[in-house]
């Protein structure tokens, strides 16, 4: 009789270790991941450093977990605007510099393909849930590490 009883017992342990080893999971891109400091907060980030990677982005994805982001690598320094086509859920943007300098912040949207202007050049932007940036204390002019796996 012990072991009929044992058996949903540890089945039901198995499930809720499984439940919670999902909710930390990094999402399934097969992107590289890097751990990154922002502000005062350290952040698992998916690696978007070819011309694929960059333009899928986050898109179709329902969520984001709160230690996680994107980080999107380009060869050289550019100005390009990020927009959030089929994006499902609002983010933060930083663009960085190549020297790791925040040269700006921004807000964006669910859906919205209106262009995110960097406000100058950059050679990384780092994806982040809506609010992150603000709750990591981070602003313009602060440095950010990138780690030498992601540089070109």
């Amino acid at each position: 009789m012990r072991e009929k009883r044992f058996i949903p017992i540890a089945f039901l342990f198995a499930l809720a270790f499984a439940g919670c080893q999902q909710k930390s999971a990094v999402p399934q891109s097969g992107l590289p991941v890097v751990d990154i400091k922002v502000g005062t907060q350290n952040y698992h980030m998916e690696v978007a450093a070819d011309d694929y990677s960059r333009m899928r982005g986050l898109m179709e994805r329902d969520s984001l977990p709160d230690d996680h982001g994107m980080i999107f690598v380009f060869l050289q320094d550019t100005g390009e605007p990020f927009w959030m086509k089929n994006t499902r859920f609002p983010l933060d943007i930083l663009f960085i510099d190549s020297g790791g300098k925040i040269i700006s912040i921004g807000h964006m949207k669910p859906f919205d393909e209106t262009n995110t202007l960097p406000g100058g050049m950059y050679r990384y932007a780092i994806e982040l849930n809506a609010g992150a940036a603000a709750a990591a204390g981070v602003k313009a002019g602060d440095l950010v590490t990138v780690p030498a796996a992601v540089l070109h």
